[in-house]
């Protein structure tokens, strides 16, 4: 029986990714969705930004050390709790020692995965608050260079794909074991295009609260400098730069599409699961390619209409493998 806590908290907290995380079968539901909300929870810590960086900091060293079994005192984020404006994710920290006690609960193998896909993602936090936190509020501070915005988008996104290729490995029947490293490798890639894609489609915000993830050598070598986005007029100037990221995005997705159909084909719910980030995700890519991505005031999002068309093509074409795999086609996709 799953755990109240992975019922209507983990819906309010995880909103569109909670029908992925509800269709997954039992023998992985609760691990993956364990990790979840865990992650939200740190990531909630991270972007309370009415709190001190160090007030911050300190929250997640204490909270990774309680998951990781290394502190044994109950959690008690009280205070950050209230500064919350979200009552979900308020609810969430100040139920974070139920979250623990049902980890603690997990199959010993169980627990060593999330463990350790939650000490990656917190490292990538802890480095996001180390970049931005403490940067002048007029600038825009960018990552470098390809190498760091590769590595931060492993951190945040690709170590959930290990995770879940490895969890669902280790648990679910007639496992593809002789496939593995394959699973592994596009599952990171799946991880990392998904992060790329929301980098893509939430750059104008982040712009405004002076963070940029796209690398700024190569905004060098396109004569740019990341406070030039700040300027919708600069987008034709950006397009080419852009371009690249969006085929880089999707690449990445396409992986995650190869990834979702080496899976067993009897391994239904897990390829659905994997299946709609996907085409949700092309799709979204195909939405920016086509609109000025600079302009903070239209922000890209798809429609529950045209989520809901997704959903609803992934069922009705499951029996139809041929069809099926087309459904991750590109130039189908636009």
């Amino acid at each position: 029986m799953r755990h109240h806590l992975l019922t209507s908290l983990l819906r309010d907290v995880s909103r569109s990714f909670y029908l992925t995380l509800r269709v997954l079968p039992a023998p992985v539901g609760t691990q993956i969705e364990l990790a979840y909300l865990l992650a939200r929870a740190t990531d909630t810590i991270a972007d309370t930004e009415i709190v001190p960086l160090e007030k911050r900091l300190a929250a997640l060293t204490h909270l990774r050390g309680r998951i990781l079994g290394q502190i044994t005192e109950p959690l008690s984020f009280g205070d950050l709790a209230n500064e919350q404006s979200n009552p979900a994710e308020q609810l969430l920290l100040k139920r974070i020692e139920e979250a623990i006690q049902v980890l603690n609960q997990q199959n010993p193998s169980d627990i060593l995965l999330i463990r350790h896909v939650l000490t990656t993602i917190t490292s990538g936090q802890e480095l996001d608050l180390h970049r931005f936190g403490n940067a002048p509020t007029a600038a825009v501070v960018a990552l470098a260079t390809w190498a760091e915005l590769d590595d931060y988008t492993y951190r945040v996104a690709g170590c959930v794909g290990e995770f879940w290729t490895e969890c669902c490995l280790q648990n679910l029947p007639k496992a593809p074991v002789d496939r593995r490293s394959e699973l592994l490798e596009n599952g990171i890639r799946f991880g990392k295009g998904l992060q790329l894609t929301n980098i893509l489609r939430d750059l104008p915000k982040d712009l405004r609260m002076g963070r940029c993830y796209l690398p700024a050598q190569e905004l060098w070598n396109h004569g740019l400098l990341p406070e030039d986005l700040l300027d919708p007029a600069n987008s034709v100037r950006f397009a080419d730069f852009y371009a690249t990221m969006l085929d880089r995005a999707e690449a990445h997705l396409r992986a995650g599409w190869d990834y979702t159909n080496a899976l067993p084909w009897r391994w239904m719910r897990v390829r659905l699961a994997c299946a709609w980030p996907v085409l949700i995700g092309l799709a979204t890519l195909d939405k920016l390619r086509h609109s000025n991505v600079l302009d903070v005031r239209h922000r890209i999002k798809l429609s529950r209409t045209e989520v809901r068309i997704i959903l609803i093509k992934t069922f009705c074409l499951y029996l139809f493998p041929k069809v099926w795999h087309g459904l991750g086609d590109p130039k189908k996709s636009r």
